[in-house]
C-alpha cells in the first residue's frame, strides 16, 4: 500500500512451525488441517502406520491387488474392536523390496512416499488399511505428481468403501428378519 499500511492475512498470520501440546514440531499443513476442524489424530502420522506383518497379511488376505500408473495397492475396512488402544485414524503401510535397489533407493523411495501418504492421509475414511507397494518410478518422478497419485488412490479407496456399505446396507435391509 502506498501509505505504508499493512493488510496481515489470517490464513497467513501463524508462524511455519509451531509446537504441538507433545512438544513436537507442527509443520504449516498440520496448522491448516487443525484450522479446518480437522482432528488431530488423523495427521498424526506415526499412529496411522501399519506396524505388524499380522496387520500387513490381514490387509492382503482381505483384498486385491489393484494398480495406478507407480504403484500398486491393498487395502481394506478393519472392524472397531480391532485394534488396542482403539485408533479411529486410517493406517497406511508402505513396502520396498530389494527389486527396488539398493537400500539408499529403497529408502529415498519410503521418505517420498511416507510423505505423500502423510499428506493425504485425511482422504482415507476412518478404519481403512491400506498398504503401497511403488514402482521404481517413483524415485525419478516429480514429488508433485507423486502426491496427486496418492490423493487419487486415497480418493479412490475412499470412494470403494462408501460402495461397499451401500451395498451391505441394501442387502441387510433385504435379509428377512427372525
Amino acid at each position: 500500500m502506498a501509505n505504508g499500511s499493512q493488510v496481515i492475512c489470517a490464513a497467513v498470520a501463524y508462524s511455519a512451525r509451531s509446537f504441538s501440546a507433545r512438544g513436537r514440531s507442527v509443520g504449516v499443513r498440520d496448522n491448516i488441517a487443525m484450522a479446518d476442524g480437522v482432528s488431530n489424530s488423523q495427521l498424526d502420522w506415526p499412529q496411522a502406520r501399519l506396524r505388524k506383518h499380522a496387520d500387513y497379511q490381514r490387509v492382503y488376505k482381505a483384498s486385491r491387488k489393484q494398480f495406478s500408473p507407480s504403484m500398486s495397492y491393498f487395502f481394506r475396512l478393519r472392524a472397531t474392536d480391532e485394534l488396542t488402544p482403539p485408533y479411529v485414524g486410517p493406517r497406511v503401510g508402505l513396502t520396498a523390496g530389494r527389486v527396488l535397489g539398493k537400500a539408499v533407493e529403497r529408502n529415498r523411495i519410503k521418505r517420498r512416499m511416507r510423505e505423500a501418504a502423510r499428506a493425504n492421509l485425511t482422504l482415507l475414511p476412518e478404519y481403512a488399511d491400506v498398504v503401497l507397494h511403488p514402482r521404481k518410478l517413483v524415485l525419478e518422478m516429480e514429488f508433485a505428481k507423486l502426491e496427486r497419485e496418492v490423493a487419487k488412490i486415497f480418493s479412490g479407496v475412499s470412494a470403494q468403501t462408501k460402495k461397499m456399505r451401500t451395498t451391505e446396507t441394501a442387502l441387510s435391509e433385504q435379509r428377512p428378519r427372525a
